[in-house]
């Protein structure tokens, strides 16, 4: 185990996140690569994610009012068609381009607006035409039409930590990146924006970091395993407080894989590893000496790489060492990693000698590292420090009911 002061480098564009030496500051991270971005808006478990079900409304004369108001100029590219109606519901939603050309899109759950699947384009007239229907089979039409404003000059960096077709582990959360962070007062209209559909379907909601760098998404327990996630950050040319717009949509849909955890008890300097909630191993450790504690807490793999160099030369000058390391695994951003040990193995399950990591045996790194998942919970507990809140991906290390508080929206009660 290390102790480097580095910033994180970005995901590369195959989705790993690059090797950094172990054992650091608690910053959060640089900005990570983009995944793909989104073609068609996802629903959402909750209540910002465009849907195609509608409730009816019975009674009483139909009344429609849309927006962008007619012929508003300067309008975000991730505008949406807003709409208000009285006595029946929704019934179509069209927008066209200048060419006559008709956008894709979906309404919101709530029947507040109809989202377009991507960002419209700049400098472009749009026209929407939406149709209410009451219950007695009566039509209401309303139309607007509107044009789009240009490139806009000063864009917030994002990044998403999810990539198509990887399976991850039951903890794995939905993590977004915001650079510069988003402000307090910003966060709810970015957050509208942040549609995540799960299936089968499961609750969860969004919660920021102090710094607004940061977002999780995650659900009052652990994924199914099986889960099926879909995302999409639609925040390409929204507006993300002071004249600065997001600057692209992401998205991901990935799987949830089985069921696999690892639990580090400092008392017996153990670790007992569960599969599908059945214990299937356990392994003598070393954590991190009283100088160098190990971090208590629930953390999440968030890297793995089977060889690497832990090298803190640079930070530590004459005390800093370069060590080959094999089988390591993140679990935070100040460098606790999981690792193959060889020099550690005497004391391994009796005393604790790292600076910070949990040593296991080669052969052992090797068994954890053949069957673990991006996303896999590590619970370490005893130790003499506690993990610090966004020193990776600790969204699991609070109560469903902290988590929520970080949301920018109404969480509804009774969740989770």
């Amino acid at each position: 185990m290390v102790d480097l002061r580095r910033s994180l480098a970005a995901i590369t564009a195959c989705g790993l996140i690059a090797a950094l030496a172990a054992c650091g500051n608690d910053s959060e991270p640089a900005i990570a690569d983009p995944t793909p971005a989104a073609s068609t808006p996802a629903a959402t478990s909750g209540s910002t994610a465009p849907v195609t079900e509608s409730t009816t409304v019975a009674g009483g004369p139909v009344t429609l009012t849309v927006t962008p108001a007619a012929d508003k100029t300067n309008v975000p590219v991730s505008a949406e068609i807003g709409v208000k109606v009285n006595g029946g519901e929704v019934t179509s939603v069209t927008l066209t381009d200048a060419k006559g050309k008709s956008v894709a899109g979906e309404m919101r759950e709530d029947k507040t607006s109809w989202v377009p699947a991507k960002p419209l384009k700049t400098r472009q007239k749009y026209a929407a035409t939406v149709v209410a229907t009451g219950a007695d089979g009566q039509s209401t039409t309303a139309t607007t039409s509107f044009t789009t404003m240009g490139a806009p000059s000063k864009r917030t960096g994002t990044g998403l930590y999810l990539f198509d077709d990887h399976t991850y582990g039951v903890a794995m959360p939905v993590v977004v990146e915001f650079n510069p962070g988003i402000k307090k007062a910003d966060r709810a209209e970015v957050q509208k924006r942040m549609f995540v559909t799960t299936s089968p379907s499961q609750p969860g909601t969004w919660s920021w970091t102090a710094a607004g760098t940061q977002a999780y998404y995650r659900a009052p327990e652990f994924w199914e395993p099986g889960t099926t996630l879909t995302v999409r950050i639609g925040v390409g040319g929204h507006p993300t407080g002071k004249g600065i717009y997001g600057d692209r949509d992401r998205s991901a849909t990935a799987k949830i894989g089985r069921r696999f955890e690892m639990n580090v008890d400092n008392a017996t300097k153990q670790m007992t590893v569960l599969r599908d909630g059945k214990e299937v191993k356990t392994m003598p450790v070393s954590l991190g000496k009283k100088s160098t504690p190990s971090s208590s807490g629930t953390m999440v793999v968030m890297e793995k790489k089977a060889a690497t160099v832990f090298d803190t030369t640079d930070t530590d000058g004459a005390n800093g060492y370069r060590t080959d390391i094999e089988y390591a695994q993140r679990l935070t951003w100040s460098g606790q990693y999981i690792h193959s040990a060889p020099w550690s193995t005497g004391a391994q399950g009796s005393r604790n000698v790292s600076h910070g990591c949990v040593n296991v045996s080669p052969s052992n790194a090797k068994w954890l590292f053949d069957k673990t998942l991006i996303g896999d919970p590590v619970t370490v507990k005893g130790t003499g420090d506690k993990l610090s809140y966004g020193n990776g991906w600790t969204p699991w290390n609070v109560s469903w009911e902290k988590f929520a508080e970080g949301s920018a929206l109404e969480v509804p009660a009774g969740l989770g």
